[in-house]
């Protein structure tokens, strides 16, 4: 082989070395976590028990199990952690884009999502329920009940594409957090609001009014909650797997859970 053709194919080998050590650096979030010292975690503050605000030393602040969640992680990495509050359907885009790290918030590990971020084990296995007006109770039996009905959801949640499978006669209606369907059920605005379970237990405490109701809604998407990451985190996804694995061992994530559902139930900035 001649001279300069040797000298072509070093160079070659040279570049797809230095390009293929770029894309590994572009991928690798633990080190851009561990460079910066902070890990970013993407929430929308607003689905007690998991993230809400509430009064601390009379500052307003944001608690909840996967808040607790994030902080073990960050304990785990040696890094401080900031919370990124934005609205849910924002949540994985923050992650996508690069302005967070991870993201926690209630998010299912869904087949779809999988397709376009690295997931986590799951640490939390969820269930939706249908909330109604307890003296409706008795008038909503079965999802064929709401047909031509409103019923609200989040929007972006897996519980508004739970709402649109299970309630396909009825009005769904996508608003931003799950306080203001709450508001549009008390208010007559809906006849009903599809909700995590605990979520919905937790408003429910607090309206007397409101009642889960016995309806069962199916799902064919995956419910457990995980952690959602960019594609390509394997270092921090084992990191993050480990400490999950660790809190579930020793019973801490539904200690957080329980934990938070009771102080939001005295949270006056649920």
């Amino acid at each position: 082989m001649k001279t300069w053709q040797k000298f072509l194919l070093g160079i070659a080998g040279v570049f797809a070395l230095t390009t293929l050590a770029a894309c590994s650096s572009s991928n690798n979030t633990l080190d851009k976590v561990k460079d910066k010292g902070t890990l970013t975690v993407a929430l929308n503050p607003h689905f007690a028990p998991f993230e809400f605000k509430t009064l601390q030393d009379g500052k307003d602040t944001v608690v909840g199990a996967d808040v607790e969640i994030a902080k073990a992680i960050a304990d785990e990495l040696g890094v401080k952690v900031k919370f990124s509050e934005m609205s849910f359907d924002n949540v994985l885009a923050s992650v996508q884009s690069g302005k967070a790290d991870i993201a926690i918030s209630g998010i299912s590990a869904t087949k779809e999502r999988q397709k376009t971020f690295d997931f986590s084990d799951t640490y939390y296995e969820s269930e939706t329920v249908l909330v109604v007006k307890k003296d409706d109770t008795g008038t909503y039996k079965q999802t064929s009940d709401f047909a031509k009905k409103s019923v609200a959801v989040q929007k972006g949640s897996i519980q508004e594409k739970i709402a649109k499978s299970n309630l396909s006669d009825a009005n769904v209606v996508a608003l931003s957090q799950p306080g203001e369907a709450i508001n549009e059920l008390k208010s007559g605005q809906v006849d009903g609001v599809v909700l995590e379970k605990a979520i919905a237990q937790g408003y429910v405490e607090q309206n007397s009014d409101l009642a889960v109701s016995d309806i069962k809604l199916k799902s064919d998407s995956n419910d457990a909650y995980a952690v959602a990451m960019p594609k390509g985190s394997d270092e921090l996804k084992a990191k993050v797997n480990k400490v999950i694995t660790k809190l579930k061992k020793e019973g801490k994530i539904d200690s957080f859970v329980q934990d938070a559902y009771a102080l939001s139930l005295k949270s006056p900035t649920k």
